[in-house]
């Protein structure tokens, strides 16, 4: 289990607008586990965006009034037979804070009050919920998480990375209907943090080498592409002529075991050494060291994998990120990579 305190850092890196002044007062807090930790950044970063101001559009609104407005919805006029009571049912834009970004937080902070938080923390989301008044609530299993962002709504960014955070990762539905809190090792969501946190951190702790999330082209010896998927890397840093690929891994167990033999994910191999290769022959023409590395997340298992293999001749290594460490630690770790390979 990562230590809340952790968790924090890793979403300062992934997210670099909790290192603003309105955010700074959330890293010295003690939290009890990572749903409080959520519900103080969120309430802390919605508290900022009221003060902005809440995100409006013109939303479709329909209606039947006496008066006329908008668009008048005949067929459904005649259906509804509305003219017999002399009105009419019209469709019109309604320049309104019902936006989807804006019912996504408000569904967010209403299943917080359910959630392990303390009372103090409940109170802040009650207070925060009266400007959401005109907010409408939705069902979690069926939001659109696929946003669009623009410098209108740049702010929204975050708070809807939390939203997300918190829906998909830490809270669950019983069947009584009930909601409870989950154990925070989703590895599906989790993965995602952990990689944005070290691709993150090597961003801004590392101005020396280039780190990007660069995808890697087929090699190929015709230009037939069809159905081949794209190699996307987690993290590939770069420096002169020097490239390591990382692939970042969150695994429960970080071994795959028969017959009491411990191995390394064949998968993972395969695609970290396909990665390797391929880069290594897009770069044949020029003065070129391309090495790669699976970082996986440290577990409780006795068997850790740290090991280095020179394969087809380039550097294959697999090691792990001891995330339950002090960050000071973990900064040690992160940075003794760069210094082994750069």
């Amino acid at each position: 289990m990562i230590p809340v305190q952790n968790v924090y850092y890793m979403l300062a890196y992934a997210f670099q607008v909790l290192n603003e002044d309105g955010y700074r007062n959330v890293a010295t807090e003690q939290f009890n586990n990572v749903a409080e930790l959520c519900a103080a950044i969120l309430t802390k970063g919605v508290s900022l965006q009221l003060k902005r101001g809440l995100g409006r559009d013109y939303i479709s609104e329909t209606e039947t009034l006496s008066g006329l407005r908008g668009k008048i919805d005949i067929t459904e006029s005649i259906k509804t037979q509305t003219m017999l009571r002399r009105q009419m049912v019209c469709t019109y834009d309604e320049f309104s804070v019902n936006t989807y970004m804006n019912r996504i937080i408000k569904t967010t902070m209403l299943k917080l009050l359910h959630a392990d938080i303390n009372k103090s923390r409940k109170k802040e989301i009650r207070k925060l919920l009266v400007f959401f008044d005109e907010v409408q609530e939705l069902d979690i299993h069926t939001i659109n998480w696929n946003q669009q962002y623009s410098r209108n709504n740049q702010t929204y960014r975050m708070l809807i990375s939390i939203c997300y955070l918190v829906l998909k990762g830490l809270l669950q539905t019983t069947t009584d209907g009930s909601t409870k809190l989950m154990q925070f090792v989703d590895e599906q969501r989790i993965c995602r943090l952990y990689e944005k946190f070290i691709l993150e951190y090597y961003r801004k702790e590392h101005s020396e080498i280039t780190a990007n999330a660069s995808q890697i082209p087929w090699q190929l010896d015709d230009d037939f592409s069809d159905m081949l998927p794209v190699m996307q890397t987690d993290i590939m840093l770069s420096q002169g002529t020097k490239v390591l690929i990382i692939d970042a891994k969150y695994y429960e167990h970080t071994t795959q075991t028969q017959y009491d033999k411990h191995t390394l994910h064949s998968n993972n191999l395969y695609q970290i050494f396909t990665y390797v290769k391929n880069k290594e022959y897009e770069l044949r023409d020029k003065q070129h060291e391309v090495a790669g590395m699976l970082l996986y997340a440290k577990t409780e298992e006795e068997i850790q994998p740290d090991q280095k293999y020179k394969m087809s001749g380039n550097r294959i290594s697999v090691r792990t990120l001891d995330l339950n460490l002090d960050f000071a630690e973990i900064r040690k770790q992160l940075d003794g990579i760069v210094e082994e390979y750069f």
